[in-house]
């Protein structure tokens, strides 16, 4: 091993992504971007960001540890790695966010031989793009109640149902899909498939309209959609296990192929907003509230930092979940809070919105703020979460 515990592969790992980022920045974009990948609305936006991850793919920056046969680079503990210099460097986010964090280790996990020489390349490169098909209108943070029936024809399953909260859903060719295929077992009637979406018959995607005005969510309809038990993931009965692997990346416990990396800093963002703002009569920066309102912010990201550095030390992870799960809630939070607080200091400022060329900073923070509470329900509120860690890490009781 050598400096700060890494060995000499990841070293020169490290050195590779630094010089690479420093010389490949990410070009201009000629569309206003997202803040993130729930976000990204329109061709363009999503053009960009394809062509984003595509350089990062082919730089070695996505897929780092996912073996070689199945399009990835073939490395040893380099994923977070590049995950933390492209955070380093504020590089846009990868935008195929649902096929790196979910698919990809979940198909590696249970998928047969052919499943990931087919799907895994596609989701590295950005060629493919994936979406989520877990929620419904009767089953979101309790995800064992799906309704999406899925029915066994010989060779073909016919699905029918309807999904909701699908990000990407208007972008994707692919989507993981969680569907009944029995209706006498509730966790053991569960199957897992990977199921095509762009142009495939009896599949409808609806967009929803949010409160900031974009529609980043869909609907995704399913009527008598025809799917290949080839395009099953591991055995039938089995999709409450395949999902709970889903999950699991989902909410942070491992690197996945790939972060889906914020592009934004908001403290340093936060103190440029304070210098260019008026409150109680003097500068923003200048009040003793807001500098304090501030400095607390920033004592929570770096307690952020510090935990992430935490999960990549084997003894403190002997829970899976602990450590993940805390992040989640903290980190959704503090997007929250760092965007309520610019909407404070810019004051009545912040009645302007994004398109007002008297936005401060562009109308990011009322768009930011209307956006956080995304961060705070998806993957599982945060009230199921903290559920979660108190029952199955603190081991208190089961509350009523």
């Amino acid at each position: 091993m050598s400096q700060a515990g890494l060995t000499a592969e990841q070293v020169a790992f490290q050195r590779h992504a630094r010089e690479w980022l420093e010389a490949n920045p990410a070009p201009p974009a000629e569309v206003k971007l997202p803040l993130s990948p729930l976000e990204v609305m329109t061709r363009p936006q999503m053009d960009y960001f394809k062509a984003w991850q595509r350089s990062c793919y082919d730089a070695g920056l996505v897929g780092a540890d996912i073996p070689k046969e199945y399009g990835g680079h073939g490395h040893s503990g380099c994923q977070a790695i590049a995950n933390r210099e492209l955070s380093r460097a504020g590089a846009p986010f990868l935008v195929n966010t649902v096929g790196l964090s979910m698919m990809v280790p979940t198909v590696l996990a249970h998928g047969t031989e052919g499943q990931k020489r087919r799907f895994i390349p596609g989701a590295l490169s950005g060629e493919e793009i994936w979406c989520q098909g877990f929620s419904e209108p009767g089953a979101g943070s309790d995800m064992a109640n799906q309704q999406t029936m899925a029915e066994r024809r010989g060779d073909d399953w016919i699905v029918n149902g309807h999904k909701v909260w699908t990000s990407f859903g208007h972008f994707a060719q692919w989507m993981i899909l969680l569907a009944r295929t029995s209706r006498e077992h509730k966790h053991d009637g569960l199957t897992f498939f990977l199921c095509p979406i762009e142009g495939h018959p009896g599949v409808t995607v609806k967009p929803l309209v949010k409160m900031t005005g974009e529609s980043g969510f869909n609907e995704v309809f399913f009527e008598d959609v025809v799917i290949p038990d080839s395009l099953r993931l591991d055995e039938v009965g089995k999709g409450w296990t395949v999902a709970m692997t889903t999950l699991t990346f989902e909410r942070g416990a491992a690197e996945g192929a790939g972060g889906g990396i914020s592009s934004h800093h908001p403290i340093e963002r936060l103190i440029r907003l304070a210098r260019d703002s008026r409150r109680n009569g003097r500068c923003a920066a200048d009040d003793p509230v807001s500098r304090d309102a501030i400095v607390q912010q920033a004592i929570v990201l770096e307690g952020l930092r510090q935990s992430a550095r935490r999960s990549r030390v084997p003894a403190l992870t002997s829970h899976p979940m602990r450590l993940p799960l805390q992040q989640k809630v903290i980190a959704s939070e503090f997007e929250q809070a760092c965007s309520r607080l610019g909407v404070d200091i810019a004051g009545v400022r912040s009645t302007l919105y994004k398109h007002d060329v008297a936005a401060p900073d562009d109308g990011h923070w009322p768009l930011a703020y209307m956006n956080s509470y995304g961060f705070t329900i998806s993957g599982g509120s945060n009230e199921i979460q903290r559920n979660i860690l108190g029952e199955r890490v603190l081991g208190l009781p089961k509350s009523k």
